[in-house]
């Protein structure tokens, strides 16, 4: 049984979450007017991204050893 998934997608699939997740965060930073009404930890969105940013690396790291 073959995976559909390969190392590649992964890892672009895994770059565009973390550019959404921290592009969202900095921009509920920026409006606090619009974060009164949203209620979303930023501190965990930010790491979220943080860790999927670190993943990215590391299928990096995997393709190139």
């Amino acid at each position: 049984m073959n995976f559909p998934l390969t190392l590649t997608d992964i890892s672009w699939w895994l770059a565009a979450t973390a550019i959404v997740l921290i592009v969202t965060s900095e921009l509920l930073d920026s409006s606090q007017e619009y974060y009164r009404r949203i209620h979303i930890d930023k501190k965990r969105l930010k790491l979220g991204a943080i860790g999927c940013g670190v993943a990215f690396l590391v299928t990096i790291l995997l393709r190139f050893v």
